[in-house]
């Protein structure tokens, strides 16, 4: 089974980091993996051993005609078209539909538009011969906006690499909480920030990342123990030097970065978004979006009890390594892929 991959996007994510796990797990799943990458994103690409083609940005422009083209060369049985939420990458999705059966992996909800432009983004749903999600919320989205038969809309949940040698708590004198993601308001450091602020016993944090919001959010963090260590290339070095990993989105479906902490046997509070609360169960805390007082009370309560951060560090690694893996995930994935070529 031939599967190229497109990746549509302005810059580098979790999606990228998703598609990167598919690529490397392709050929183990009975795969022979390409890609087609917009131009932002592609130095992430680079490493892997892919019959790889870079082409201009499309996210919101009317036609593609150069993914079209590279596609048609790579000439694939199944198409994977990340979308960064359901109403971007439209030019892109066409350009593979023109070249073979196309699935869509939705990886944020979001506006799915009104009236004559609802029709046209459900046309292209529609046209998709599956679309996959993280979460049951994604899937459900598809399913009841755009009009998606249900037996073409699955949830494949996320999955990160499960190392043989999880860092865990890094046993720090002064506790360290830890965050990383895109200073954006959908990751919500905003409110981790208001809710380190009200905290009164011993801490340190750090929080990596980049984005439009960098310097509001040191503006935010003026008089607390922040630390902001820029971007974040190697999320397990970053981890390896935490006590308690923090999770303060606004919206998500099932993000990489909670699972590679709970991967780590790091303990971990996270806001109740996306399929958070179903994938980690009792094994990390989950708190309300945006409610700084429930944050601040439930990174408090761990601050406050080592003995209750070792138990869930430990708990969340055995969820990690049970149900929370990469090869789970892929091999989710190209089932639903080899389902779409077989049809």
């Amino acid at each position: 089974m031939r599967v190229s991959f497109v990746s549509d996007s302005d810059a580098w994510g979790g999606a990228e980091v998703w598609l990167s796990h598919h690529l490397r797990r392709a050929a183990g799943c009975g795969a022979t993996a390409s890609l087609v990458c917009a131009e932002p994103v592609a130095d992430g690409f680079a490493r892997f051993d892919v019959d790889r083609a870079v082409v201009p940005l499309t996210r919101h422009t009317a036609a593609a005609p150069a993914t079209r083209e590279a596609l048609a060369a790579q000439r694939p049985d199944v198409v994977v078209v990340n979308l960064v939420d359901p109403a971007s990458n439209g030019a892109a999705v066409d350009a593979a539909l023109q070249v073979a059966p196309t699935a869509g992996v939705l990886h944020l909800v979001g506006d799915t538009r009104t009236g004559e432009e609802r029709a046209a983004l459900a046309a292209r749903y529609r046209r998709m011969a599956a679309v996959l999600s993280p979460s049951e919320e994604g899937r459900a989205q598809v399913v009841a906006d755009l009009g998606v038969d249900p037996a073409r809309a699955h949830v494949v949940p996320n999955g990160v690499d499960v190392p043989p040698d999880p860092a865990g708590p890094a046993g720090n004198a002064v506790p360290r909480i830890g965050a990383f993601g895109r200073l954006t308001a959908q990751k919500g450091f905003d409110v981790l920030l208001e809710a380190l602020r009200r905290l009164d016993l011993p801490f340190d944090a750090v929080i990596g990342g980049a984005g439009r919001d960098d310097a509001a959010l040191r503006a935010a963090a003026a008089g607390l123990p922040v630390t902001f260590s820029g971007w974040v290339t190697d999320a397990r070095a970053f981890l390896a030097g935490l006590d308690l990993f923090a999770l303060s989105s606004r919206v998500e479906a099932l993000p990489l970065t909670l699972l590679e902490a709970m991967a780590e046997g790091l303990p971990c509070v996270a806001t109740d978004v996306g399929d958070v609360r179903r994938a980690v169960g009792e094994d990390a805390v989950v708190v309300p979006v945006e409610d700084a007082g429930a944050l601040a009370a439930a990174l408090r309560g761990l601050l406050a009890d080592p003995a209750a951060r070792t138990d869930l560090g430990r708990r969340a690694r055995a969820r990690a390594e049970r149900d929370l893996g990469a090869d789970l995930m892929a091999r989710r994935t190209f089932a639903v892929l080899a389902g779409v070529a077989a049809a």
